[in-house]
């Protein structure tokens, strides 16, 4: 589908809103958030107000809860038309973007409202991070330049990863990636207990591999597979490329700061060279990776958040049911 059709709502699977209209979608008499636990939720750089979780990420997760309800009717539905008695899976939610975008400040918000729904009080949120290969291997495989690619993820674990979810295993478990490290730790696992949603993060998370099938392969499982619900977190390259170079340049005088972390070598760089480094990082990687890996996605998402100026989302596209 041409991106003119996608655009053109008469022709497009999807139907957009203005900031003002999503808002008028569902409202609450209390406030779900303090401004204290917002604050605990965003990210570097960012700065989410309480009108921003009232008009945005209310009505957002009022609709998903109203997907996860359904499903979970279903599923009660077909229990007792198949005379079984099944658990039920958790509720997947892929969340793609961008580096720098804001992706995991929407995931924590929507895991922190989500949770106090009282048919889903087990929210669990897993980025794919956690599934890089290595450093070690990066360095062997010469992928070290390509972090973030989707060559550069361990693919077969996450879906395998996320089959388990889906199969109703009652634990599993994710590799942990440390930022301050910028590498896996070895040894150390997040664990997931029955949860009744799970948000995925990444940026690879609707990418589909570009390799194409041998004639052997009668079927190919993408991560997306899995997902109930898909979002996609959306801005101009321009915004992003300068929340990347101002997120740098805040690392720089912090967690770089740190004897142990991976960037300490950077911690001494003047803006000048602070600037000059991060950009050279995001036309050689991050903004690569986005117009040719993450951008391409963003019509595979059920609802696309539209982000402006300082991360404030301006207009929601969600698609036709």
């Amino acid at each position: 589908m041409s991106q003119t059709m996608l655009e053109n709502e008469s022709l497009s699977p999807y139907l957009s809103f203005t900031r003002e209209e999503w808002a008028g979608l569902y409202s609450a008499d209390i406030q779900p958030l303090t401004e204290w636990e917002v604050s605990e939720l965003q990210g570097i750089n960012e700065n989410v107000s309480l009108n921003e979780v009232s008009s945005i990420y209310l009505p957002l997760c009022r609709l998903l809860n109203l997907y996860v309800t359904s499903s979970q009717q279903l599923h009660l539905q077909s229990n007792a038309f198949l005379r079984k008695q099944m658990k039920k899976p958790p509720f997947i939610i892929g969340i793609a973007g961008s580096v720098a975008v804001g992706k995991s400040t929407t995931s924590r918000i929507i895991q922190a409202l989500l949770s106090r729904w009282p048919n889903t009080p087990k929210v669990e949120l897993v980025t794919t991070d956690g599934f890089l290969y290595p450093n070690a291997v990066l360095e062997q495989k010469g992928l070290m330049g390509k972090k973030g690619f989707p060559e550069s993820y361990d693919l077969k674990g996450l879906i395998q990863f996320l089959s388990q979810l889906k199969s109703g295993k009652p634990v599993v478990e994710a590799p942990i990636y440390s930022h301050l490290e910028y590498d896996i730790l070895p040894d150390q696992v997040q664990t997931i207990s029955e949860p009744d949603i799970v948000i995925v993060e990444g940026i690879n998370v609707l990418q589909v591999p570009k390799q194409k099938r041998s004639k052997k392969q009668n079927t190919q499982i993408f991560v997306s597979d899995f997902f109930d619900f898909s979002l996609y977190v959306d801005a101009d390259e321009e915004e992003i490329k300068q929340w990347y170079v101002d997120r740098f340049k805040i690392l720089r005088n912090t967690a770089f700061q740190s004897p142990v972390s991976y960037f300490h070598r950077y911690a001494d760089l003047n803006d000048e060279e602070a600037v000059e480094f991060a950009l050279n990082i995001w036309n050689t990687i991050n903004g690569l990776n986005l117009r040719e890996n993450i951008l391409p996605t963003k019509y595979r998402a059920h609802l696309i958040l539209e982000k402006g100026k300082n991360h404030s989302v301006s207009g929601v596209k969600m698609r036709k049911m």
